[in-house]
């Protein structure tokens, strides 16, 4: 990533991205048209008579977007007579399922590909996620988990890892330079959901066992480049991480509970653990560019 881009007659620094990314990550609930606002609001990013800049601004974020930098939130569809409509749903089964691991496994790990998958995958998260989905944009593999016998149990997204954390940078031991050019090696657990109507204890560190067993060769498959290291950040408030403590992730710290740049955001956030699983024993290696390989 270039540190600094000049955009709608702008000059885009790594602190803005850092700035913009937060709003996204902790304001789930914001729409397009809100984020540009309080993106003019923060920036004072208005013309000579004191409007706000704000289609400059949406200009700015689509691009910011088609690059692969930000993920933004989904626009609202239109009828044909301009009102607003829901994304449509999929149906699907919500019969209970209880019972031990060994009822369900083993389990079959299937990548998301075709259209009619995707918009399945979409209803799910948008139904039973408390974040929802937005519209995906960059590298990003879903998952959807099911039993032995092809009934649905889960799903899982993984995407872009996160531009800059604390925590994990100082785990990794990389500086800005190597992050800026290595962060494509981090894919980010972005979504995971265990249907609410499936009562399966250890399926959720058992599922994240099995993801991480494969992840790289799934995105090299899929991308051309291998990844070495995923990231989550479990929101304290809401879950203990205990499945991905149970799958062997490692517990690196905790987000500041604040946005990533004081400048502009000064209100308290949710804190988040964050979580890392390496994916090779070289992991250091490649992110901080001692390897080639």
């Amino acid at each position: 990533m270039i540190e600094n881009m000049k955009i709608q007659g702008r000059i885009i620094t790594c602190k803005d991205m850092e700035f913009i990314s937060s709003l996204i990550e902790d304001n789930p609930d914001w729409n397009r048209t809100r984020l540009s606002r309080e993106i003019c609001s923060a920036w004072n990013w208005n013309t000579p008579y004191g409007q706000q800049k704000d289609m400059a601004c949406r200009s700015m974020l689509l691009k910011l977007e088609s690059r692969g930098f930000i993920v933004l939130p989904p626009r609202k569809h239109r009828t044909n007579n301009g009102k607003r409509t829901a994304r449509a749903l999929v149906l699907h089964e919500t019969t209970r399922i209880d019972g031990r691991l060994s009822d369900v496994t083993p389990v079959k790990i299937q990548i998301l590909k075709a259209r009619h998958e995707r918009e399945l995958f979409a209803t799910y998260m948008n139904l039973y996620h408390y974040l929802g989905l937005n519209t995906l944009v960059g590298e990003n593999i879903q998952y959807l988990i099911k039993s032995r016998d092809d009934v649905p149990l889960a799903c899982l997204l993984f995407g872009a890892a996160a531009w800059k954390i604390a925590a994990r940078d100082k785990y990794i031991g990389w500086g800005q330079k190597e992050r800026e050019q290595n962060l494509s090696l981090i894919a980010g657990n972005h979504r995971y959901l265990i249907f609410p109507w499936v009562r399966v204890r250890f399926l959720a560190s058992h599922i994240l066992s099995l993801i991480v067993k494969r992840l790289s060769f799934d995105w090299l498959s899929k991308y051309n480049h291998k990844i070495v290291l995923a990231e989550t950040f479990v929101d304290r408030g809401k879950f203990s991480g205990s499945c991905y403590k149970g799958a062997g992730w490692n517990n690196v710290g905790e987000t500041k509970g604040r946005g990533k740049d004081d400048r502009y955001n000064k209100k308290r956030l949710t804190v988040k653990h964050v979580m890392v699983y390496p994916l090779c024993k070289d992991f250091r290696d490649h992110l901080t560019g001692q390897t080639n390989g």
